[in-house]
């Protein structure tokens, strides 16, 4: 038998005996997915750390290809990949993180793991594989989004993936979920399920041995006698087997292990002897390194569980470091409202100026940025982020004042844009960079610095000022050279600039820098498209869809080059597939009238037409088809019409020609002879050249 499995047992023996009945092909490892063994990519780490080395030195360019996503997702295989480099950081005097990932992040990496397996496992030789995953209900967002793309994108007869979980209700993470993991089992497995009441399995008393087996184990096995016997041990009892089985990872991680500092060893700690010590000081260096990397839920969760930990009188400065760390990496896992109810303790819990501040600022951009589009309010954000200004102006150190005035004047400069006021946005900007070079030191707060200018270019790009959006980022990439999205939207400024080749250049940049991302490829396709490069560009379209199957402009933009190469069967296709997510896409619908015409399907046609017209009445090509369509039908009154509100609506030659074309029919010579000469004025087409002679003559025999 062929395909994914999904196993659904509540306990794990149960899984494991379902997991027998199955015919499967040879196992290529068993991994365990619980989160608290090694928190994000606990299992695709996993799997990594046993393929890697091997995949690695028999095919290293490997290495040079999925660099981030190897050490990001798996920190002990940094060693064999080229490093991550952030050269505005190295430059820094203070050391300052100079950006965070976006929320897509993860998912990125999550398809650069993919690949990695599709390449390491083509060429292994050995037939296809099984993968089991155990306790996936229990796997962090990360490895989540990792077996998404797995389950859709890994050929069975490759890898056979095995997913086992318990019997609740699997559900996606709260906020935006890049990627459903319940949506993909359900898509591409076969689910194999025991009763919810099966027993664990043999009802024996653990005994210690038994219990000091279950903590070395991360107290992630769910017989619920174990998880009794641990419970009824001393305080005491359960305290020393934590400290022991923390002194053991701790010494496992700083040997070779890295990863267990983001899962196992601060469970242990925070059960341990000193919780309040060393267990809120490895969630705190836990959390901030998963929110560096972007891994924002779980960033969230190791914050709070600080928070909850740690006493704010006690311990003041660690208590706003867990709260408000949270609340940001709550908001940028896009759950704005748990964030706004950290917000709102951390406001009630403290009297500091200082922490005020950046609260107001945090909760303005909530209004800005975070709230759902329907949810966003400038009006709000700009009195949060005008207070946060407030605070700032009265801070007493000179270059902390500089710094944060000009900070929360930044987040102002958004807060116009969102109001449709870019001008006043580039006079806060310009504003803000004079200040800082003015009042900061050479290495001072440099990422900032970088951050307005890169504001700036954004505002001057939004606002069609592509010359000097241009220019600031030539000016950003002296400094900060190693960053995707600068050469991302210098492409697409170059491309909207007319100069296809450098966009290209800058769209490859990019990619090089930071896992696959379906944008990147989708506007090199079309930069391609621009150049003539049709193969180039399919390819491009096709792995747009490969990583985003969803994505309706690729799948409008690959119909549509099928078309012209002469392919309708396949455009078709793709034009449905973008019509089963958003029907009343009119761009789609015109393409399916267009193809529909073509194949004599006129009525058809003319019905997808109309349902492109409906949504969008300004689609000038709809029209135009339209007008071939009653051309077709002899109604050439209906047909001129047509014609007239697509030149009307885009004045393109191939529409003034095709009108020209039903004016000659009717014998309207003169306007017939007009339009053919605009056409021959734009193009120098020689067929419109001699029509438009042709029809001269016949309106001046008509006229005699």
């Amino acid at each position: 038998m062929t395909g994914h499995h999904w196993i659904s047992a509540p306990h794990r023996p149960a899984r494991a005996a379902l997991l027998a009945g199955l015919d499967l092909p040879p196992l290529l490892a068993a991994v365990d997915a619980h989160r608290r063994l090694r928190g994000p990519y606990t299992a695709a780490g996993t799997l990594l750390r046993l393929l890697a080395p091997e995949a690695l030195r028999r095919r290293p360019e490997l290495a040079a290809r999925h660099y981030i996503e190897l050490q990001e997702s798996t920190p002990e295989l940094a060693p064999l990949v080229p490093p991550v480099t952030h050269h505005i950081e190295e430059q820094s005097t203070a050391g300052e993180v100079s950006r965070y990932p976006a929320r897509l992040h993860s998912l990125r990496v999550a398809h650069g793991i993919v690949d990695f397996l599709l390449a390491a496992l083509a060429d292994a030789g050995a037939g296809p594989r099984t993968l089991v995953v155990e306790n996936v209900q229990h796997a962090d967002v990360t490895d989540q989004e990792f077996l998404a793309a797995a389950l859709r994108r890994i050929p069975p007869d490759l890898l056979t993936l095995v997913l086992c979980t318990g019997t609740a209700e699997l559900l996606d993470p709260p906020g935006f979920p890049s990627l459903s993991l319940p949506a993909a089992l359900a898509a591409h497995t076969a689910k194999t399920a025991a009763a919810a009441d099966t027993p664990a399995g043999p009802a024996a008393e653990p005994g210690p041995e038994a219990v000091r087996r279950y903590v070395d184990g991360d107290c992630t096995d769910d017989d619920p006698a174990l998880a009794a016997a641990y419970e009824a041990l001393p305080a005491e009892a359960r305290t020393a087997l934590h400290d022991a089985r923390a002194a053991a990872l701790a010494a496992r991680a700083e040997e070779a292990e890295p990863s267990l500092r983001l899962g196992a060893l601060p469970f242990h700690l925070v059960r341990g002897s000193d919780p309040g010590g060393a267990g809120v000081e490895a969630l705190r260096a836990a959390m901030l390194r998963c929110k560096y990397l972007g891994f924002y839920h779980v960033a969230a969760e190791l914050g709070d569980e600080g928070r909850r930990l740690t006493d704010p009188e006690r311990r003041p400065d660690l208590w706003w470091i867990f709260i408000r760390e949270s609340g940001v990496c709550l908001a940028a896992a896009g759950r704005p409202d748990e964030s706004a109810v950290l917000q709102e303790e951390a406001r009630t819990a403290t009297q500091s100026p200082a922490h005020h501040m950046k609260l107001a600022y945090e909760i303005g951009m909530l209004y800005a940025r975070h709230y759902p589009e329907e949810r966003r309010d400038p009006r709000r954000a700009r009195a949060w982020v005008n207070t946060a200004i407030s605070i700032a102006d009265l801070l007493p150190d000179p270059k902390e004042r500089a710094f944060y005035s000009v900070f929360n004047r930044n987040g102002l400069a958004l807060v116009e844009v969102r109001d449709g006021r870019p001008d006043e946005a580039l006079r806060l900007l310009d504003q803000g960079i004079e200040r800082l070079n003015r009042e900061l030191g050479l290495g001072e707060r440099t990422w900032h610095q970088v951050g307005l200018r890169y504001n700036r270019a954004q505002v001057n790009s939004m606002a069609g000022r592509l010359e000097a959006a241009l220019e600031d980022y030539g000016e950003i990439m002296d400094a900060d050279d190693d960053f995707a999205d600068h050469y991302f939207n210098r492409g697409n400024i170059l491309r909207k600039l007319g100069r296809p080749a450098e966009a290209i250049a800058d769209y490859e940049r990019a990619l090089s820098l930071e896992p696959p991302f379906p944008e990147a490829y989708y506007n090199r396709g079309d930069a391609r498209l621009e150049l003539g490069d049709t193969d180039g560009a399919l390819a491009d379209f096709a792995r747009t869809l490969e990583l985003d199957p969803d994505n309706r402009e690729a799948l409008l933009a690959r119909a549509g080059l099928l078309a012209d190469l002469g392919d309708p069967g396949a455009a078709l296709a793709d034009v449905a597939a973008g019509l089963a997510l958003a029907p009343d896409h009119a761009h789609l619908l015109c393409l399916r009238g267009r193809l529909l015409a073509e194949a004599d399907r006129t009525k058809e046609a003319a019905e997808a037409l109309d349902a492109a017209l409906a949504s969008d009445p300004g689609l000038a090509e709809a029209w135009a088809i339209k007008g071939e369509l009653a051309y077709g039908e002899g109604d050439l009154g209906a047909a001129v019409a047509d014609f007239d509100r697509a030149v009307e609506l885009a004045d393109r030659p191939e529409f003034r020609f095709n009108r020209a074309v039903v004016h000659e029919t009717a014998g309207s010579f003169a306007r017939a002879a007009a339009d053919f000469d605009a056409v021959y004025a734009a193009t120098g087409d020689a067929d419109a050249l001699e029509r438009r002679d042709a029809c001269r003559r016949a309106a001046e025999r008509s006229a005699v």
